[in-house]
C-alpha cells in the first residue's frame, strides 16, 4: 500500500462522512433521535448538551475502524483501510467541532465572518435553526453550505405549504 493510496481513503472517507453527516442530520436528528438533538434547537446556557452525544457516536465509527485496521486487535488478518477510514472519520470530525461548534455556535471562539464561505456557513446554519421543531428545515450538511437566498426560498415555501413552523425574521 502506498501513501498516495491511504492519503486518498483518508480524504475520500472525510468527504462521505458530510453525506454521513447530512443525512443523520436529517432523517435522524430530525427523526426518531430528536430527544437527543431538540436542546440544539433551544436557547440554554449549559457547557454540554444531549446533542453532543452524536459527537460519541462518530467516536464510535472511528474508533470501530481504526480496531479493524489493527493488527493488535485483528491478528495478522487486519483489513488495512479500516485505520486509513478511521483516521478519514476524525478529520472529519475535527473539521465538524471547528466549524459547527466553534465557527457557527461558537461555543470554543468568537469570531463573525464578514464575507466569503465561511459566511456563507454561518447563514446557512442560521436558516437550519430558523424553523420551531423538527419539521421542516434546510441546510442539514455541516461542511458544505448551499446558497442562502435560495434557503430563505426553499423556508418560504416550506411555510407557505405548512411544512414547518418558520421564525418570522426568516420572512422578512
Amino acid at each position: 500500500m502506498t501513501v498516495l493510496i491511504a492519503i486518498l481513503i483518508v480524504l475520500a472517507s472525510a468527504a462521505a462522512m458530510e453525506l454521513v453527516a447530512w443525512s443523520s442530520h436529517k432523517y435522524i436528528m430530525h427523526g426518531f433521535g430528536w430527544g437527543w438533538h431538540r436542546d440544539h434547537h433551544e436557547p440554554h446556557d449549559k457547557l454540554l448538551e444531549k446533542n453532543d452525544l452524536y459527537a460519541l457516536v462518530g467516536a464510535g465509527m472511528s474508533i470501530s475502524m481504526f480496531a479493524l485496521g489493527s493488527p493488535l486487535v485483528m491478528g495478522q488478518h487486519a483489513w488495512w483501510p479500516g485505520t486509513w477510514i478511521g483516521l478519514g472519520i476524525l478529520v472529519y470530525g475535527i473539521i465538524y467541532t471547528l466549524i459547527h461548534d466553534g465557527l457557527v455556535h461558537q461555543r470554543y471562539f468568537r469570531w463573525v465572518p464578514k464575507r466569503g464561505y465561511a459566511k456563507r456557513l454561518v447563514q446557512a446554519h442560521k436558516l437550519h435553526h430558523a424553523t420551531i421543531g423538527k419539521e421542516g428545515g434546510v441546510s442539514f450538511g455541516f461542511v458544505v453550505a448551499r446558497d442562502p437566498v435560495r434557503l430563505k426560498q426553499e423556508l418560504k415555501e416550506q411555510r407557505r405549504r405548512g411544512i414547518a413552523v418558520v421564525r418570522e425574521a426568516v420572512e422578512d
